[in-house]
């Protein structure tokens, strides 16, 4: 029999803090090599920690909620047998852990296969798969959800019915859902009753949380950590480091528009957009002007033009606004394209990307139509020379064929690093894209 501690590692991207989101087990429980034992939300994204042995947690360090920095210690493991671990298991301590698919593997190289859980294990994982619970159909249709159920025996606090992006909303407002209301489906609190809750003055502190002094008026203090808190020093370093300049096209998509309605009846599975369409014209223009593909070496006195193309697609989310990464999206067809955006949005928005799907970026779009908005002036992301921002697509009177006629017309907005991206560069870059867009059989004169 032997203790072994399991320090917090780092998760990707050399975050050196990351907050313990949920418990997945309890001191006493057994778990095995790869269980899911915890929820940690880092500066990027939520992430599930795997077990590194098969055992029992003697010891929670740390209450859910609580920052924990890089190497400080999270759980005690109680072992049997010597240190390596138990006694004929083959395992041996991981003291550099990593996600849930990659950790310690039993003797032989195979990592063990995961046990088919029921239901009511699987409404206590968060943001888990619920493929392991129901039938495909259902799971595309249930979310993953954290629900009170039957008491395990171990003392764990039971949780009201919601979704992880949510529990995690509630505990920056310093709402407690105890006594919050739920009006989703089946009684399930959205983001909604967790607003309402906070704006009503209802709001609980409870031990953990960190939000004080809520104010006679209704007032809300919000701490700033997660994903805000790495987002707002990334923009504050790209604002104030890469000279920004912005410019604008108002273009005729309705061809594009036509384009992507018979792309979606001939390809009924592809979930393309516009958006699609207008990632494709980005790509084909850096190519180009590889200068908006770039990024300004401080050290090395270099401007340094990437040899791909990774393609960040900013995606508002609960927990703010993320941007994961197309890899190599210059290398995809169209329709792949489509399906890789849409696979990559989905999975941000329910909370489930991992850092090394939001690193690599080395141009990013962003749409602010989805919002209502006709144009914008978005920042940078550090280490990329161009940000594009997509408009709302809108039904015009404009000039056609030398008549008037309502056409579709968005607005395209971008924003360059002018140390790196000349305006002549940015004009040509900008245009090209239009052109694409306006014309989508154009795109076969910048192949």
């Amino acid at each position: 029999m032997s203790i072994k501690d399991f320090l917090l590692p780092d998760l990707g991207e050399g975050l050196t803090e990351s907050e313990i989101a949920s418990w997945k087990i309890a001191e006493g429980d057994a778990v095995e090599v790869n269980q899911v034992i915890a929820e940690i939300e880092t500066a990027k994204a939520l992430v599930e920690l795997p077990s590194p042995f098969d055992g029992t947690i003697r010891k929670l360090y740390a209450q859910e909620g609580t920052t924990v920095q890089v190497g400080e210690p999270i759980i005690a493991f109680e072992l049997e047998g010597g240190d390596d671990g138990p006694e004929g298991s083959g395992v041996k301590e991981e003291r550099e852990p990593v996600l849930v698919g990659y950790g310690p593997k039993k003797e032989g190289g195979a990592a063990p296969k995961r046990r088919r859980r029921s239901w009511d294990e699987t409404t206590a994982t968060g943001i888990q798969t619920l493929k392991e619970a129901v039938e495909p159909d259902a799971a595309q249709a249930t979310p993953a959800l954290e629900t009170a159920g039957p008491a395990s025996g171990t003392g764990r606090r039971e949780r009201p019915r919601t979704t992880p992006p949510v529990r995690i909303f509630a505990r920056e407002c310093g709402v407690d859902l105890t006594g919050v209301d739920g009006t989703g489906a089946g009684g399930l609190i959205t983001r909604a009753d967790v607003q309402r809750a906070a704006e009503s003055g209802a709001a609980e502190t409870a031990p953990e949380q960190t939000m004080t002094d809520a104010g006679r008026h209704g007032d809300v203090r919000i701490p700033i950590k997660g994903v805000r808190k790495a987002t707002a020093a990334a923009m504050t370093a790209s604002a104030f480091t890469a000279p920004h300049a912005s410019e604008f096209i108002t273009i005729d998509v309705t061809r594009t528009s036509e384009l992507v309605t018979r792309l979606r009846s001939q390809h009924p599975k592809t979930r393309i957009t516009i958006m699609s369409v207008i990632s494709k014209a980005m790509l084909l223009a850096a190519k180009r002007t590889p200068s908006v593909n770039a990024y300004w070496d401080e050290d090395a006195q270099q401007i340094i033009e990437f040899g791909h193309i990774n393609l960040g697609v900013a995606a508002a989310t609960e927990r703010g606004l993320v941007v994961p990464v197309v890899k190599n999206a210059d290398a995809l067809a169209l329709l792949d394209l489509a399906d890789a955006i849409s696979t990559l949005v989905t999975t941000a928005r329910e909370g489930r990307t991992q850092p090394a799907d939001m690193s690599g970026g080395t141009i990013t779009l962003t749409n602010v139509g989805v919002f209502g908005v006709d144009a914008g002036t978005p920042i940078l992301t550090p280490g990329q020379s161009a940000i594009v921002a997509a408009g709302a697509v809108r039904r015009r009177p404009w000039e056609y064929n030398d008549e008037v006629a309502l056409r579709d017309v968005m607005t395209l907005s971008m924003s360059f690093d002018h140390r790196i991206v000349d305006g002549e560069q940015a004009s040509r870059f900008l245009v090209d894209v239009a052109r694409v867009l306006e014309d989508p059989g154009t795109a076969l004169t910048l192949l």
